[in-house]
């Protein structure tokens, strides 16, 4: 087997992934801390047609070097905006069709392999901040939960690897 190289792969440049239809799926990142975190979900969210990120609270917004070292030029396919209240974004999300799906460990969370798509549905999912998670406001004020299930010593995964590991799934589901 040989390894592709970059010009062998026929991906879209820039202008052609903004008019390119996109997965039904948009990511609300509520207070992400991580300069390199929020990069590597842009990457994420070029990898799999994204709508749009919204960067809520304290997450830091492009341009700034550290995303742009983690993204690789990911912020300038992908759409995203700024917002300060996450609650008034889901309200505004769902009012616009979005169901909205915390990523969190929860009471009555649904895991993740068990979580099954509606067709024509739209998603807006939930990824909260490195120490805290998804604030409990924001948690209470979505129509799901989803908990990525985890069976080692430790409670928690890094959000890029969540976000990675929930929009491949969810993308896969659509695509099914």
């Amino acid at each position: 087997m040989r390894k592709l190289e970059n010009s062998e792969l026929d991906r879209l440049n820039v202008e052609e992934f903004k008019q390119v239809e996109k997965t039904p799926i948009c990511i609300v990142l509520d207070n992400v801390r991580s300069l390199n975190n929020i990069g590597s979900v842009f990457r994420t969210a070029d990898a799999f047609l994204i709508e749009k990120i919204y960067l809520c609270g304290i997450t830091a917004t492009p341009p700034h070097k550290e995303i742009h070292k983690t993204a690789l030029g990911a912020t300038d396919s992908v759409a995203w905006e700024y917002r300060k209240g996450t609650l008034e974004l889901l309200e505004e999300l769902r009012a616009e069709g979005y169901t909205s799906l915390a990523v969190e460990q929860a009471e009555n969370a649904i895991m993740l392999n068990d979580f099954m798509i509606e067709e024509n549905n739209k998603y807006a999912l939930i990824f909260g901040n490195e120490v805290k998670g998804v604030s409990q406001e924001v948690v209470s004020g979505s129509d799901l939960v989803l908990e990525i299930p985890q069976y080692g010593t430790k409670h928690s995964l890094n959000i890029s690897v969540s976000v990675g590991i929930v929009v491949w799934d969810l993308w896969a589901k659509l695509k099914s």
